[in-house]
């Protein structure tokens, strides 16, 4: 039987071992995903030599930048993104061969395509650094707008979440959280922006899924903000995944 499966650390709830187990079993695959919770990245050979029926890999946080000098191959757009989050195994004799793709542009630019509107969505914030809001940020430059990175600290390249006026949210009018404020269980926090600066132009896209409406959304949507929540990106994004490990 193959095996697929996730790495992170905490994995807690996994959207992805749901969706697979159940594909696996819709479909009639031959085929199991197991959660594999490693508080290291080092541990990452020891979880391929003790699952040798091992085919593919997703990963998650906080390993998708990580995991990259364990690779033997990248493909082009995960190394343009500089985060990898789907790893196609493949066993010749006895060495072990591991290649990188990043399936989160995929299923974001897919999702956000439909809502945006060229006339007015030229500029976007991506709240968040880490290897999420990079392949965001690919994302929306591949979609033709300018992006700038919010943080919380002072960093390079990046304006603090302070800087953020209504001027600069109605100039920025598309802003995706790829921070876990708002993520059950602490579903009552969200990002500190003029929330009162938006309007029927602005569009909010929330990586979480957990809650369906996370209090960035409901806040933006008061002000007749466009929402939407990650979960048909996570879709998306594992379907891209199955793609990636069957690749000819």
């Amino acid at each position: 039987m193959d095996k697929y499966g996730l790495i992170g650390y905490p994995l807690g709830h996994s959207f992805s071992i749901s969706y697979f187990n159940q594909r696996f079993q819709d479909e009639g695959i031959d085929a199991v995903y197991e959660n594999y919770e490693i508080p290291n990245i080092d541990a990452l050979p020891e979880v391929l030599g003790s699952n040798p029926e091992l085919k593919g890999l997703n990963v998650t946080i906080p390993y998708k930048e990580k995991v990259i000098p364990f690779l033997d191959s990248i493909a082009p757009e995960a190394r343009a993104i500089g985060a990898v989050n789907v790893i196609r195994v493949t066993h010749r004799g006895n060495k072990t061969e591991l290649k990188g793709y990043n399936s989160d542009v995929i299923g974001f630019t897919k999702s956000i395509e439909p809502m945006l509107d060229k006339k007015w969505h030229q500029k976007a914030l991506i709240l968040g650094t880490g290897g999420a809001s990079k392949a965001i940020d690919y994302g929306l430059r591949s979609l033709g707008l300018e992006t700038v990175f919010v943080s919380r600290y002072e960093r390079p390249n990046t304006i603090q979440y302070q800087s953020i006026t209504p001027e600069v949210v109605k100039e920025y009018n598309v802003i995706v959280n790829c921070t876990p404020l708002g993520m059950y269980p602490k579903t009552e926090v969200c990002p500190d922006l003029p929330y009162e600066a938006m309007d029927s132009h602005t569009i909010l896209y929330d990586l979480i899924y957990n809650p369906d409406e996370t209090l960035f959304m409901k806040r933006g949507a008061e002000y007749g903000a466009n929402v939407k929540n990650g979960l048909e990106m996570l879709l998306l994004q594992a379907f891209a995944s199955w793609e990636f490990w069957h690749e000819k």
